[in-house]
């Protein structure tokens, strides 16, 4: 075995991480594999084209230390190993400066948004990470936001900064954005990278729900103290920040032993940070900064007045067809995305619900050839070289399916038009979870707990009982669509027949 990658490792020519940034400009909240294989290459190209290397990352974990463990070592180098069926490539990535995890320096997090340096504050941590309650506001009771609101109370009085450690990316990033306020004010923007239709408006409701909730609960005895610091938090929220949207895509499967072996002889060294991608890659940006930015357009990024219709597109093809692949792949049996598009009566299903369903209802959207981009999409999940799998894209249904998949059916539904298709992903998704629960296997879902329970109580005489079941998960699920008499009656007959095919 080779000795592992670190800052004074020599490495071959052609994959060097030749850029060196002069300073932190940009701080990451959520430094898992998708930004280290998205953003942060290309916040690396845009400096090497640009020269301008003030964009130097400083990134946080969000509860794990384990992406620490691995990048501090490595001076936070990692390569990114780019696979297709045809070509294996290695690139070295050397921008991120500082891994900072919140149960070990919460202050160092604080401190590192509010650097007048830092002008981008990024985010990825997936759909779980924006606690919301089905009317859009700020889920209170959600793990960490109680503590995190205390917190920013107490620091905004003047309170030891960090002591309570954050307990989750809102509170990181309000406390953070406080402590900026406080010190000098210098404008900032916020930029989520999550596959959530309107993100940036997403994040900054959920970061002024937090301030007005802080506020209101640091007492009456402060009544007055607190309505003035929520007031001053929101007026500089007005004037000083932005909150873009975005639209990101890049299939990123999770890094095994076996990628790092690959990885090993091309880097000359063994790399516990190394992150594994497609070559296929977009990001399409607002452009609406509060102040200065890495020029990602060099790197192949694209800016836009309005990102929203390209984020829509991805959720309701790309992201919805995977969900979509997934359950049914795992119902017969597949392991892998690629082995379930390459059974025919699976491909066909996706192809006809991307062509048939989902693109009708991005009539009047030009930013994609949506008939090509169909195309691409069953292309790329077809690439066996990922090895993505179906235990990873399948996780977190009960959060995926309503940004996904349910605003497709609501739209057929208005229109008059049966979502057949988006009814037979619901009920592969709820046979998926007959199916865990049977086997004895854990169900990979935030609302785990709730699914085991409505699994359990349509159980009726050894058997599962359809009607009960879809009505369980579409209650769970909510909107306009899960509510609609025709598409539950749709889930449930199609729920029928996937259940007799379990059996």
């Amino acid at each position: 075995m080779s000795a592992r990658l670190t800052r004074r490792t020599e490495v071959p020519a052609g994959i060097g991480d030749d850029v060196r940034p002069a300073r932190a400009g940009i701080v990451h909240l959520g430094v898992g594999a998708f930004h280290r294989a998205h953003q942060a290459v290309y916040t690396q190209e845009a400096m090497r084209a640009s020269g301008d290397l003030r964009w130097g990352i400083v990134a946080a974990t969000q509860r794990s230390a384990t992406v620490a463990e691995q990048l501090r070592p490595q001076g936070g180098r990692y390569g990114v190993l780019t696979v297709d069926p045809d070509e294996t490539r290695l690139d070295l990535v050397g921008v991120v400066l500082e891994v900072l995890t919140p149960a070990e320096d919460t202050e160092g997090i604080v401190r590192a948004i509010a650097d007048p340096d830092v002008h981008v504050v990024t985010v990825t941590v997936t759909e779980k990470g924006y606690p919301q309650r089905p009317d859009g506001t700020l889920d209170l009771a959600a793990d960490g936001i109680a503590a995190d609101l205390a917190a920013l109370a107490a620091e905004e009085s003047g309170g030891p900064l960090g002591e309570t450690p954050a307990g989750s990316m809102i509170g990181m990033l309000v406390r953070g954005l406080a402590e900026r306020r406080r010190t000098h004010g210098a404008p900032v923007t916020v930029v989520s990278c999550d596959n959530l239709d309107g993100n940036g408006r997403v994040l900054e409701r959920l970061v002024r729900n937090a301030v007005e909730a802080a506020f209101e609960a640091s007492g009456p005895s402060g009544a007055a103290d607190a309505t003035g610091a929520a007031v001053a938090l929101h007026a500089w929220l007005d004037t000083r920040t932005a909150f873009p949207s975005t639209m990101v895509d890049r299939i990123v499967p999770a890094t095994t032993d076996a990628w790092r072996e690959i990885a090993e002889p091309l880097l000359g060294a063994r790399d516990e940070g190394l992150v594994v991608a497609e070559p296929t890659r977009y990001w399409v940006i607002e452009d609406r900064f509060a102040g200065p930015r890495p020029r990602w357009e060099l790197a192949g990024a694209r800016f836009v007045d309005d990102v929203e219709p390209f984020e829509r597109a991805k959720l309701r093809m790309l992201n919805a067809a995977h969900s979509l692949i997934a359950y049914r792949g795992a119902l017969a049996g597949y392991g892998t995305i690629a082995e379930a598009v390459a059974d025919p009566e699976i491909a066909a299903l996706a192809r006809g619900y991307l062509l048939d369903e989902a693109a009708p209802t991005l009539a009047g959207f030009d930013g994609l050839d949506l008939s090509a981009y169909a195309d691409e999409v069953l292309a790329r999940f077809a690439n066996p070289a990922l090895g993505h799998t179906i235990e990873k894209v399948g996780a977190d249904g009960s959060l995926k399916l309503p940004l996904r998949l349910l605003p497709v059916a609501a739209d057929r539904l208005a229109a008059g038009r049966p979502p057949v298709v988006v009814a037979e992903a619901v009920a592969a998704w709820a046979a998926f979870l007959v199916a865990r629960v049977d086997a004895g296997e854990p169900i990979a879902d935030g609302r785990a707990a709730e699914l085991a329970v409505i699994v359990a109580s349509s159980q009726v005489g050894g058997s599962t009982d359809a009607p009960a079941l879809a009505a369980g998960l579409l209650d769970l699920l909510g909107g306009a669509a899960a509510e609609h008499p025709a598409f539950r009656a749709l889930v449930t007959e199609r729920l029928a027949d996937r259940l007799g095919a379990l059996v």
